[in-house]
């Protein structure tokens, strides 16, 4: 597995629970050392116990070494980062191809070379005419084996899957593949073999559908507020419909994290060079952007017009809760936005704290919801950690110096926060309105 990153680890670790032997290859020598103490440098629930597990019984290591993991690989997988260009929104496949030339050397008999990473459509085809260039002589096969995780629920995902797809055209490699994921067939997962060109795009397809879902909600919620509907029952209505499902489905601030923004802006980019612009996912891209900007301005609303002088709270500040991921987070927008009309940030974060600190500059940061509301004039809630579900609002609105209570993600009943004393707003729902 090469790369030790979100996908790598997760993937290399749940191999290797199916039974596999599996070596994590990554560049980076301290974090190889902090895996090799068993230490997470990410955080995603279950992975560090999964972790140790499979290292104590041996299937599992990590190391810094590419030559003797590769050549004595049946499989080499690519979970390399696949990061936004600057310039033009594409792929950056650069580690991807640093990679391939870096096992060309050492393949050794029939191995299969396939990517987790999520890759634009004609990379594996790509991957194999540089491996057939750096080693006429090899013994080789390129497939595309993209994942399908969510972080905060990746190792459920993994082990229970809606689906494996594989993109393959080798008999071989086919084989090889089948043998891997058996563990989950045994389970009745469906393992779908389709072309390369068809897995490549089928991820950023995917995840282009899961973002407009997003968005579309988003618009609904603001069409909500203008002519007294409830979003909530409007997207429990709408999702009661198998056609459509009740998932992401949810109004916001805006998606972020590792895959939306990047793969949306790839996807693009893909369909501008093949002469076949999706418009469609053009218009999410850009009702998010939007999104996240208008977020500053309704606070701004809800505090009375302006929040010059004001002190506000911030619970949340990841992209999702159980993550500690702060990649294209709305709040890398709504926090400096609001510090440039004059307002004071304390935030709370139960794990994104030790990479959102570089990220968000003169931030004042908590060690918990309390203490970031007292003495604050308004509290927003930002991401919805279940621990803020549970929050006394009683006990909130007493430390605070104010009563401006603005919730993003719909986590608390309107009448219920009203009646402890909040001047309260959410996202598509009328003052008063139960929560659904």
């Amino acid at each position: 597995m090469i790369g030790a990153g979100y996908v790598g680890l997760v993937s290399a670790a749940c191999f290797s629970e199916f039974g596999w032997t599996v070596t994590c290859i990554d560049k980076d020598h301290s974090r190889v050392e902090s895996l090799k103490r068993g230490e997470v440098p990410i955080y995603e629930p279950g992975l560090d116990d999964l972790m140790q597990r499979n290292m104590a019984a041996g299937r599992l290591s990590f190391s810094t070494d590419l030559g003797p993991a590769a050549a004595s690989a049946d499989l080499i997988f690519l979970a390399v980062g696949t990061p936004k260009r600057r310039g033009d929104g594409h792929a950056d496949l650069s580690y991807i191809y640093a990679a391939v030339s870096e096992i060309a050397p050492h393949l050794n008999g029939f191995t299969v070379i396939t990517t987790k990473s999520t890759v634009p459509v004609g990379t594996s085809r790509e991957i194999a005419r540089r491996l057939k260039e750096l080693r006429p002589d090899a013994d080789f096969a390129v497939c595309s084996n993209p994942e399908f995780l969510r972080e905060g629920s990746a190792i459920q995902d993994f082990t229970h899957p809606d689906r494996v797809l594989v993109g393959c055209e080798d008999p071989r490699a086919r084989e090889i593949m089948e043998r891997l994921y058996k563990p989950l067939a045994l389970r009745n997962a469906p393992i779908m073999f389709v072309s390369p060109e068809s897995a490549e795009l089928a991820k950023y397809a995917a995840n282009a559908f899961l973002a407009m879902k997003i968005s579309f909600i988003n618009e609904v919620a603001d069409l909500c507020e203008e002519v007294g509907a409830n979003v909530q029952e409007v997207a429990e209505a709408i999702g009661k419909d198998r056609r459509i499902g009740d998932k992401f489905l949810h109004p916001g601030p805006g998606f972020g994290g590792s895959c939306f923004p990047k793969d949306v802006s790839a996807l693009i980019r893909i369909a501008r060079e093949a002469r076949s612009p999706l418009s469609l996912v053009e218009q999410v891209q850009r009702v998010n952007d939007e999104r996240k900007i208008s977020m500053a301005s309704r606070i701004e609303r809800a505090a009375g017009g302006s929040v010059r002088g004001k002190v506000i709270a911030v619970l949340g500040v990841t992209f999702k809760p159980n993550t500690d991921d702060m990649r294209d987070a709305p709040s890398l927008v709504v926090i400096p936005m609001l510090q440039e009309r004059g307002a004071s940030i304390r935030a709370y974060d139960p794990q994104g704290r030790k990479y959102a600190e570089s990220l968000l500059p003169g931030v004042e940061w908590c060690s918990n919801a309390i203490e970031a509301a007292t003495s604050a004039d308004i509290v927003v809630v930002l991401t919805e950690w279940n621990e803020f579900r549970a929050l006394n609002l009683g006990a909130l609105r007493e430390v605070m110096r104010g009563d401006v209570l603005v919730d993003l993600r719909n986590i608390y009943q309107p009448r219920e926060a009203i009646a402890e004393g909040f001047r309260y707003s959410s996202i598509g729902r009328p003052t008063g309105a139960p929560q659904t």
